[in-house]
Protein backbone atom coordinates (compact mmCIF):
# COMPACT_ATOMS: atom_id res chain seq x y z
CA UNK A 1 0.00 0.00 0.00
CA UNK A 2 1.03 3.61 -0.42
CA UNK A 3 0.06 6.90 1.17
CA UNK A 4 -1.14 10.16 -0.36
CA UNK A 5 2.27 11.66 0.40
CA UNK A 6 4.06 8.83 -1.44
CA UNK A 7 1.83 9.32 -4.48
CA UNK A 8 2.69 13.01 -4.51
CA UNK A 9 6.40 12.27 -4.20
CA UNK A 10 6.30 9.76 -7.06
CA UNK A 11 4.21 12.20 -9.09
CA UNK A 12 6.87 14.89 -8.66
CA UNK A 13 9.65 12.42 -9.39
CA UNK A 14 8.30 10.58 -12.42
CA UNK A 15 5.41 12.39 -14.18
CA UNK A 16 5.66 15.23 -16.69
CA UNK A 17 2.19 16.80 -16.84
CA UNK A 18 0.64 18.37 -19.97
CA UNK A 19 0.10 22.14 -20.12
CA UNK A 20 1.68 22.42 -16.67
CA UNK A 21 4.43 24.82 -15.50
CA UNK A 22 6.27 22.47 -13.17
CA UNK A 23 8.14 25.31 -11.47
CA UNK A 24 4.91 26.14 -9.61
CA UNK A 25 3.08 22.80 -9.90
CA UNK A 26 3.36 21.53 -6.33
CA UNK A 27 3.01 25.02 -4.84
CA UNK A 28 -0.41 25.34 -6.50
CA UNK A 29 -1.58 22.24 -4.65
CA UNK A 30 -2.79 19.96 -7.46
CA UNK A 31 -5.32 17.26 -6.64
CA UNK A 32 -4.50 13.56 -6.90
CA UNK A 33 -7.62 11.74 -8.10
CA UNK A 34 -8.12 8.13 -7.07
CA UNK A 35 -11.80 7.56 -7.88
CA UNK A 36 -14.98 9.04 -9.28
CA UNK A 37 -18.69 8.68 -8.69
CA UNK A 38 -21.39 10.36 -10.73
CA UNK A 39 -20.53 14.02 -11.28
CA UNK A 40 -17.87 13.89 -8.56
CA UNK A 41 -14.14 13.24 -8.37
CA UNK A 42 -12.63 11.72 -5.25
CA UNK A 43 -9.07 12.69 -4.33
CA UNK A 44 -6.44 10.82 -2.33
CA UNK A 45 -7.65 12.48 0.87
CA UNK A 46 -11.18 11.27 0.30
CA UNK A 47 -12.51 14.73 -0.62
CA UNK A 48 -15.38 14.76 -3.10
CA UNK A 49 -15.13 17.46 -5.77
CA UNK A 50 -17.85 18.35 -8.26
CA UNK A 51 -16.23 17.90 -11.67
CA UNK A 52 -17.01 21.34 -13.09
CA UNK A 53 -14.88 20.87 -16.24
CA UNK A 54 -15.85 17.28 -17.10
CA UNK A 55 -12.25 16.10 -16.62
CA UNK A 56 -11.16 18.55 -19.33
CA UNK A 57 -14.38 18.66 -21.32
CA UNK A 58 -14.85 14.95 -22.01
CA UNK A 59 -16.90 13.35 -19.22
CA UNK A 60 -20.43 13.21 -20.57
CA UNK A 61 -22.64 11.49 -18.01
CA UNK A 62 -20.53 11.35 -14.88
CA UNK A 63 -17.98 8.85 -13.68
CA UNK A 64 -18.68 5.11 -13.41
CA UNK A 65 -21.92 5.26 -15.37
CA UNK A 66 -23.26 1.69 -15.11
CA UNK A 67 -24.30 1.41 -18.76
CA UNK A 68 -20.86 2.40 -20.04
CA UNK A 69 -19.12 0.28 -17.40
CA UNK A 70 -21.21 -2.74 -18.39
CA UNK A 71 -20.57 -2.22 -22.12
CA UNK A 72 -16.81 -2.20 -21.60
CA UNK A 73 -16.94 -5.25 -19.32
CA UNK A 74 -19.06 -7.14 -21.87
CA UNK A 75 -16.65 -6.26 -24.66
CA UNK A 76 -13.71 -7.50 -22.57
CA UNK A 77 -15.31 -10.93 -22.66
CA UNK A 78 -15.08 -10.81 -26.47
CA UNK A 79 -11.93 -8.93 -27.54
CA UNK A 80 -10.18 -5.72 -26.46
CA UNK A 81 -8.71 -4.70 -29.82
CA UNK A 82 -8.44 -5.82 -33.43
CA UNK A 83 -6.91 -3.87 -36.28
CA UNK A 84 -8.99 -1.94 -38.80
CA UNK A 85 -6.15 -1.83 -41.34
CA UNK A 86 -7.73 -3.74 -44.20
CA UNK A 87 -10.07 -5.55 -41.82
CA UNK A 88 -13.22 -4.86 -39.80
CA UNK A 89 -14.36 -5.12 -36.20
CA UNK A 90 -17.91 -5.33 -34.89
CA UNK A 91 -18.06 -2.39 -32.47
CA UNK A 92 -16.46 0.07 -34.92
CA UNK A 93 -18.99 -0.91 -37.60
CA UNK A 94 -21.89 -0.33 -35.22
CA UNK A 95 -20.44 3.00 -34.07
CA UNK A 96 -19.86 4.24 -37.63
CA UNK A 97 -23.46 3.38 -38.51
CA UNK A 98 -24.77 5.26 -35.47
CA UNK A 99 -22.64 8.33 -36.16
CA UNK A 100 -23.74 8.56 -39.80
CA UNK A 101 -27.36 8.31 -38.71
CA UNK A 102 -26.81 11.17 -36.24
CA UNK A 103 -24.59 13.38 -38.41
CA UNK A 104 -26.15 16.25 -40.33
CA UNK A 105 -26.77 16.27 -44.07
CA UNK A 106 -24.76 14.07 -46.38
CA UNK A 107 -21.97 13.09 -43.97
CA UNK A 108 -21.68 9.37 -44.62
CA UNK A 109 -18.16 8.01 -44.02
CA UNK A 110 -16.34 7.66 -40.69
CA UNK A 111 -12.57 7.46 -40.22
CA UNK A 112 -11.62 6.56 -36.64
CA UNK A 113 -8.59 7.71 -34.67
CA UNK A 114 -7.53 8.29 -31.08
CA UNK A 115 -8.16 11.92 -30.07
CA UNK A 116 -9.24 15.35 -31.21
CA UNK A 117 -5.81 16.30 -32.55
CA UNK A 118 -5.66 13.26 -34.79
CA UNK A 119 -9.23 13.72 -36.01
CA UNK A 120 -8.24 17.18 -37.26
CA UNK A 121 -4.91 15.94 -38.64
CA UNK A 122 -6.83 13.37 -40.68
CA UNK A 123 -9.28 15.96 -42.00
CA UNK A 124 -6.55 18.30 -43.22
CA UNK A 125 -4.62 15.46 -44.88
CA UNK A 126 -7.76 14.10 -46.51
CA UNK A 127 -8.69 17.57 -47.75
CA UNK A 128 -5.26 18.18 -49.25
CA UNK A 129 -4.92 14.76 -50.86
CA UNK A 130 -8.45 14.89 -52.26
CA UNK A 131 -7.83 18.33 -53.74
CA UNK A 132 -4.57 17.19 -55.36
CA UNK A 133 -6.10 14.02 -56.77
CA UNK A 134 -9.05 15.97 -58.10
CA UNK A 135 -6.74 18.36 -59.94
CA UNK A 136 -3.01 17.44 -59.93
CA UNK A 137 -1.93 20.94 -60.98
CA UNK A 138 -4.09 22.70 -58.44
CA UNK A 139 -2.95 25.86 -56.68
CA UNK A 140 -5.42 25.21 -53.87
CA UNK A 141 -2.90 24.10 -51.26
CA UNK A 142 -3.53 26.64 -48.49
CA UNK A 143 -5.61 26.39 -45.33
CA UNK A 144 -7.38 29.23 -43.55
CA UNK A 145 -8.16 29.52 -39.86
CA UNK A 146 -8.68 32.09 -37.14
CA UNK A 147 -6.38 33.61 -34.56
CA UNK A 148 -7.05 32.13 -31.11
CA UNK A 149 -7.95 28.81 -32.74
CA UNK A 150 -7.01 25.57 -31.04
CA UNK A 151 -7.26 22.39 -33.08
CA UNK A 152 -4.95 20.05 -31.20
CA UNK A 153 -1.27 19.36 -30.58
CA UNK A 154 -0.05 17.28 -33.53
CA UNK A 155 1.99 19.28 -36.02
CA UNK A 156 -0.71 19.67 -38.65
CA UNK A 157 -3.35 20.65 -36.12
CA UNK A 158 -0.89 23.03 -34.44
CA UNK A 159 -0.29 24.66 -37.82
CA UNK A 160 -4.03 25.23 -38.16
CA UNK A 161 -4.22 26.63 -34.62
CA UNK A 162 -3.48 30.24 -33.82
CA UNK A 163 -2.57 30.63 -30.13
CA UNK A 164 0.86 32.21 -29.86
CA UNK A 165 1.54 31.01 -26.32
CA UNK A 166 0.94 27.38 -27.34
CA UNK A 167 2.23 27.35 -30.89
CA UNK A 168 4.93 29.97 -31.57
CA UNK A 169 7.78 27.78 -30.28
CA UNK A 170 7.07 25.23 -32.99
CA UNK A 171 6.99 27.66 -35.91
CA UNK A 172 9.98 25.99 -37.71
CA UNK A 173 7.91 22.80 -37.93
CA UNK A 174 4.67 24.38 -39.11
CA UNK A 175 3.19 25.16 -42.52
CA UNK A 176 1.82 28.60 -43.34
CA UNK A 177 -1.89 29.22 -42.80
CA UNK A 178 -4.00 32.13 -43.99
CA UNK A 179 -5.12 33.71 -40.75
CA UNK A 180 -8.17 35.87 -40.03
CA UNK A 181 -8.60 37.61 -36.68
CA UNK A 182 -10.63 36.11 -33.86
CA UNK A 183 -13.96 37.79 -33.09
CA UNK A 184 -12.47 38.49 -29.66
CA UNK A 185 -10.26 41.27 -31.01
CA UNK A 186 -13.27 43.26 -32.16
CA UNK A 187 -14.73 43.37 -28.65
CA UNK A 188 -11.90 45.41 -27.20
CA UNK A 189 -12.62 49.06 -28.17
CA UNK A 190 -14.91 50.52 -25.50
CA UNK A 191 -16.52 52.90 -27.98
CA UNK A 192 -17.70 50.05 -30.25
CA UNK A 193 -21.09 48.42 -29.81
CA UNK A 194 -21.41 44.64 -30.02
CA UNK A 195 -23.27 44.92 -33.32
CA UNK A 196 -20.53 47.13 -34.79
CA UNK A 197 -17.87 44.71 -33.55
CA UNK A 198 -19.61 41.76 -35.17
CA UNK A 199 -19.98 43.57 -38.48
CA UNK A 200 -16.30 44.55 -38.41
CA UNK A 201 -15.22 40.97 -37.69
CA UNK A 202 -17.27 39.47 -40.52
CA UNK A 203 -16.10 42.15 -42.96
CA UNK A 204 -12.45 41.42 -42.18
CA UNK A 205 -13.03 37.67 -42.35
CA UNK A 206 -14.65 38.10 -45.79
CA UNK A 207 -11.86 40.34 -47.02
CA UNK A 208 -9.14 37.83 -46.13
CA UNK A 209 -11.12 34.86 -47.42
CA UNK A 210 -11.93 36.46 -50.79
CA UNK A 211 -8.38 37.71 -51.19
CA UNK A 212 -7.12 34.12 -50.92
CA UNK A 213 -10.08 32.06 -52.17
CA UNK A 214 -8.35 30.87 -55.36
CA UNK A 215 -5.53 29.27 -53.36
CA UNK A 216 -7.57 27.81 -50.49
CA UNK A 217 -7.97 24.10 -50.03
CA UNK A 218 -10.04 24.35 -46.84
CA UNK A 219 -11.27 26.61 -44.06
CA UNK A 220 -11.24 25.26 -40.50
CA UNK A 221 -13.42 26.58 -37.69
CA UNK A 222 -14.47 25.52 -34.20
CA UNK A 223 -18.27 25.66 -34.40
CA UNK A 224 -20.10 27.59 -31.69
CA UNK A 225 -17.11 28.72 -29.66
CA UNK A 226 -13.34 28.95 -29.83
CA UNK A 227 -12.52 26.76 -26.83
CA UNK A 228 -8.94 26.76 -25.56
CA UNK A 229 -8.34 30.15 -27.20
CA UNK A 230 -10.46 31.78 -24.53
CA UNK A 231 -14.05 30.51 -24.84
CA UNK A 232 -14.80 33.01 -27.60
CA UNK A 233 -18.27 33.05 -29.16
CA UNK A 234 -19.05 34.07 -32.75
CA UNK A 235 -21.70 36.44 -34.07
CA UNK A 236 -25.00 34.68 -34.61
CA UNK A 237 -25.17 33.35 -38.17
CA UNK A 238 -21.42 33.48 -38.75
CA UNK A 239 -21.01 29.75 -39.25
CA UNK A 240 -23.82 29.67 -41.82
CA UNK A 241 -22.22 32.63 -43.58
CA UNK A 242 -18.84 30.87 -43.68
CA UNK A 243 -20.43 27.72 -45.10
CA UNK A 244 -22.13 29.70 -47.87
CA UNK A 245 -18.87 31.45 -48.68
CA UNK A 246 -16.87 28.20 -48.88
CA UNK A 247 -19.53 26.51 -51.01
CA UNK A 248 -19.65 29.44 -53.42
CA UNK A 249 -15.86 29.44 -53.89
CA UNK A 250 -15.36 25.66 -53.91
CA UNK A 251 -13.40 25.63 -50.65
CA UNK A 252 -13.76 22.67 -48.28
CA UNK A 253 -15.04 23.30 -44.75
CA UNK A 254 -13.55 21.45 -41.76
CA UNK A 255 -15.37 21.82 -38.46
CA UNK A 256 -13.43 20.96 -35.33
CA UNK A 257 -16.38 19.91 -33.20
CA UNK A 258 -14.24 18.15 -30.60
CA UNK A 259 -14.92 20.49 -27.66
CA UNK A 260 -18.45 21.63 -28.49
CA UNK A 261 -19.82 18.36 -29.84
CA UNK A 262 -21.63 15.44 -28.18
CA UNK A 263 -24.43 17.54 -26.67
CA UNK A 264 -22.28 20.29 -25.19
CA UNK A 265 -24.16 22.95 -27.16
CA UNK A 266 -27.62 21.57 -26.49
CA UNK A 267 -27.63 19.69 -29.79
CA UNK A 268 -25.58 16.64 -30.64
CA UNK A 269 -23.26 18.66 -32.90
CA UNK A 270 -22.75 22.41 -32.57
CA UNK A 271 -23.08 23.04 -36.31
CA UNK A 272 -26.72 21.95 -36.13
CA UNK A 273 -27.63 25.26 -34.49
CA UNK A 274 -27.17 26.97 -37.86
CA UNK A 275 -28.06 23.97 -40.05
CA UNK A 276 -24.52 23.77 -41.40
CA UNK A 277 -23.19 20.61 -43.03
CA UNK A 278 -19.38 20.68 -43.35
CA UNK A 279 -17.20 18.56 -45.60
CA UNK A 280 -15.42 17.20 -42.52
CA UNK A 281 -16.75 17.00 -38.97
CA UNK A 282 -14.20 16.11 -36.28
CA UNK A 283 -15.41 14.71 -32.97
CA UNK A 284 -13.76 13.16 -29.89
CA UNK A 285 -13.78 13.97 -26.12
CA UNK A 286 -17.35 13.12 -25.04
CA UNK A 287 -17.80 10.48 -27.74
CA UNK A 288 -16.95 7.67 -25.31
CA UNK A 289 -18.48 9.37 -22.29
CA UNK A 290 -14.99 10.39 -21.23
CA UNK A 291 -13.83 6.81 -20.76
CA UNK A 292 -11.43 5.94 -23.58
CA UNK A 293 -9.64 7.76 -26.43
CA UNK A 294 -11.73 7.41 -29.58
CA UNK A 295 -12.16 10.11 -32.22
CA UNK A 296 -13.90 10.27 -35.58
CA UNK A 297 -13.50 12.29 -38.75
CA UNK A 298 -16.82 12.18 -40.59
CA UNK A 299 -16.95 13.12 -44.26
CA UNK A 300 -19.10 12.53 -47.35
CA UNK A 301 -19.11 10.23 -50.35
CA UNK A 302 -17.80 12.98 -52.61
CA UNK A 303 -14.59 13.03 -50.60
CA UNK A 304 -14.46 9.26 -50.17
CA UNK A 305 -14.94 8.61 -53.89
CA UNK A 306 -11.93 10.81 -54.66
CA UNK A 307 -9.72 8.11 -53.14
CA UNK A 308 -11.17 5.22 -55.15
CA UNK A 309 -8.71 3.95 -57.75
CA UNK A 310 -6.68 0.80 -58.46
CA UNK A 311 -4.09 0.33 -55.66
CA UNK A 312 -1.16 0.75 -58.03
CA UNK A 313 -2.18 4.38 -58.69
CA UNK A 314 -1.36 5.27 -55.08
CA UNK A 315 -4.57 7.18 -54.31
CA UNK A 316 -5.18 5.26 -51.10
CA UNK A 317 -5.35 7.38 -47.95
CA UNK A 318 -2.12 6.29 -46.28
CA UNK A 319 -2.90 7.26 -42.71
CA UNK A 320 -3.80 5.14 -39.71
CA UNK A 321 -3.32 4.51 -36.02
CA UNK A 322 -2.61 1.24 -34.26
CA UNK A 323 -5.66 1.56 -32.04
CA UNK A 324 -7.99 2.99 -34.70
CA UNK A 325 -11.52 1.80 -33.99
CA UNK A 326 -10.48 0.17 -30.71
CA UNK A 327 -13.18 -2.30 -29.66
CA UNK A 328 -13.34 -1.25 -26.01
CA UNK A 329 -13.48 2.44 -26.93
CA UNK A 330 -16.14 1.90 -29.58
CA UNK A 331 -18.18 -0.17 -27.13
CA UNK A 332 -18.03 2.76 -24.69
CA UNK A 333 -19.05 5.15 -27.47
CA UNK A 334 -21.97 2.96 -28.53
CA UNK A 335 -23.14 2.85 -24.91
CA UNK A 336 -22.77 6.64 -24.67
CA UNK A 337 -24.95 7.18 -27.74
CA UNK A 338 -27.49 4.73 -26.35
CA UNK A 339 -27.69 6.79 -23.15
CA UNK A 340 -28.49 9.87 -25.24
CA UNK A 341 -31.48 7.94 -26.63
CA UNK A 342 -32.61 6.12 -23.49
CA UNK A 343 -32.43 9.11 -21.17
CA UNK A 344 -33.66 11.71 -23.69
CA UNK A 345 -30.60 13.78 -22.84
CA UNK A 346 -30.91 16.41 -25.56
CA UNK A 347 -34.52 17.14 -24.58
CA UNK A 348 -33.48 18.12 -21.05
CA UNK A 349 -30.44 20.22 -21.94
CA UNK A 350 -32.18 23.50 -22.93
CA UNK A 351 -33.54 23.96 -19.40
CA UNK A 352 -30.11 23.32 -17.88
CA UNK A 353 -28.51 25.76 -20.32
CA UNK A 354 -31.13 28.40 -19.47
CA UNK A 355 -30.61 27.84 -15.74
CA UNK A 356 -26.86 28.25 -16.14
CA UNK A 357 -27.41 31.49 -18.05
CA UNK A 358 -29.71 32.81 -15.33
CA UNK A 359 -27.26 31.91 -12.56
CA UNK A 360 -24.40 33.62 -14.37
CA UNK A 361 -26.34 36.90 -14.29
CA UNK A 362 -25.66 37.00 -10.56
CA UNK A 363 -21.97 37.59 -11.29
CA UNK A 364 -22.48 40.74 -13.36
CA UNK A 365 -21.94 43.08 -10.42
CA UNK A 366 -18.40 41.80 -9.78
CA UNK A 367 -16.02 44.56 -10.96
CA UNK A 368 -13.25 42.18 -12.07
CA UNK A 369 -15.31 40.31 -14.67
CA UNK A 370 -14.67 41.67 -18.14
CA UNK A 371 -17.10 39.43 -19.99
CA UNK A 372 -19.09 36.23 -19.50
CA UNK A 373 -19.31 34.11 -22.64
CA UNK A 374 -21.67 31.14 -22.89
CA UNK A 375 -22.44 28.59 -25.57
CA UNK A 376 -24.69 25.83 -24.32
CA UNK A 377 -23.10 24.23 -21.26
CA UNK A 378 -19.75 25.89 -21.98
CA UNK A 379 -18.80 29.13 -20.23
CA UNK A 380 -15.78 31.41 -20.08
CA UNK A 381 -15.61 34.09 -17.38
CA UNK A 382 -12.92 36.63 -18.26
CA UNK A 383 -11.08 38.17 -15.32
CA UNK A 384 -9.70 41.70 -15.64
CA UNK A 385 -8.16 44.37 -13.42
CA UNK A 386 -10.49 47.03 -14.75
CA UNK A 387 -13.85 46.34 -16.38
CA UNK A 388 -13.97 49.62 -18.30
CA UNK A 389 -10.62 49.20 -20.04
CA UNK A 390 -10.58 45.39 -19.78
CA UNK A 391 -6.99 45.61 -18.60
CA UNK A 392 -5.78 42.07 -17.89
CA UNK A 393 -4.04 40.97 -14.72
CA UNK A 394 -0.27 40.39 -15.09
CA UNK A 395 0.25 36.77 -16.09
CA UNK A 396 2.69 36.21 -13.23
CA UNK A 397 -0.11 36.78 -10.71
CA UNK A 398 -1.81 33.51 -11.79
CA UNK A 399 -5.18 34.93 -10.78
CA UNK A 400 -7.16 32.22 -12.59
CA UNK A 401 -5.32 29.40 -10.82
CA UNK A 402 -5.61 31.10 -7.43
CA UNK A 403 -9.36 31.47 -7.87
CA UNK A 404 -9.71 27.85 -9.00
CA UNK A 405 -7.80 26.76 -5.89
CA UNK A 406 -10.13 28.79 -3.65
CA UNK A 407 -13.16 27.34 -5.41
CA UNK A 408 -11.88 23.86 -4.61
CA UNK A 409 -12.42 24.62 -0.92
CA UNK A 410 -16.11 24.95 -1.83
CA UNK A 411 -16.08 21.40 -3.21
CA UNK A 412 -15.77 22.30 -6.91
CA UNK A 413 -12.97 21.33 -9.29
CA UNK A 414 -12.32 23.84 -12.09
CA UNK A 415 -9.29 24.38 -14.30
CA UNK A 416 -9.01 27.86 -15.86
CA UNK A 417 -7.60 28.95 -19.19
CA UNK A 418 -5.14 31.55 -17.94
CA UNK A 419 -7.35 34.19 -16.36
CA UNK A 420 -10.56 32.80 -17.83
CA UNK A 421 -12.59 30.67 -15.46
CA UNK A 422 -14.20 27.88 -17.46
CA UNK A 423 -17.34 25.94 -16.70
CA UNK A 424 -17.83 22.74 -18.73
CA UNK A 425 -19.80 20.35 -16.51
CA UNK A 426 -21.01 16.86 -17.45
CA UNK A 427 -24.35 16.86 -19.25
CA UNK A 428 -25.67 15.01 -16.20
CA UNK A 429 -25.14 18.10 -14.03
CA UNK A 430 -28.14 18.96 -11.86
CA UNK A 431 -29.80 22.35 -11.45
CA UNK A 432 -28.62 22.49 -7.83
CA UNK A 433 -25.05 21.69 -8.85
CA UNK A 434 -25.11 24.46 -11.47
CA UNK A 435 -26.16 26.90 -8.76
CA UNK A 436 -23.42 25.54 -6.49
CA UNK A 437 -20.73 26.08 -9.14
CA UNK A 438 -21.69 29.68 -9.83
CA UNK A 439 -21.94 30.49 -6.12
CA UNK A 440 -18.46 29.07 -5.56
CA UNK A 441 -17.08 31.13 -8.45
CA UNK A 442 -18.50 34.27 -6.86
CA UNK A 443 -16.79 33.44 -3.57
CA UNK A 444 -13.50 32.63 -5.31
CA UNK A 445 -13.36 35.80 -7.39
CA UNK A 446 -14.45 38.07 -4.54
CA UNK A 447 -12.01 36.70 -1.98
CA UNK A 448 -8.95 36.22 -4.18
CA UNK A 449 -9.12 39.58 -5.94
CA UNK A 450 -9.82 41.36 -2.67
CA UNK A 451 -6.83 39.68 -1.05
CA UNK A 452 -4.58 40.55 -4.00
CA UNK A 453 -5.56 44.22 -3.76
CA UNK A 454 -4.73 44.50 -0.06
Amino acid sequence: MYTKKQLEQWDDQFVWHPFTPHSVYRAEEPVTIVAGEGNYLIDASGQRLLDGVSSIWCNTFGHRHPKIDDAIKAQLDKIAHATLLGNAQEQSILLAKRLVELAPGNLSKVFFSDNGSTSVEIALKMALQWTQQRSPKTKRLKFMGLTNAYNGDTIGSVSLGGIGLFHSRFKPLLFDVIRAPSPYFYRRPAEQTQAEAEIAFIAEFDRIFLQNADTLCALILEPGMQGAGGMITYPEGFLRHARELTAKHDVLLILDGVAMGMGRSGKMFACEHENVVPDFLCIAKGLTGGYLPVAATITNNRIFDGFLAPPELGKTFFHGHTYTGNALGCAAANATLQIFDDEKVLAFLPKKIAHLKEELLSLNDLPNIGEIRQFGLAVGIELVQDRTTKTPFPAKMRIGMKIARRIRDEGIFLRPLGDIITIMPPLSITFAEITQIVAAIRIGISEVVHKMSE
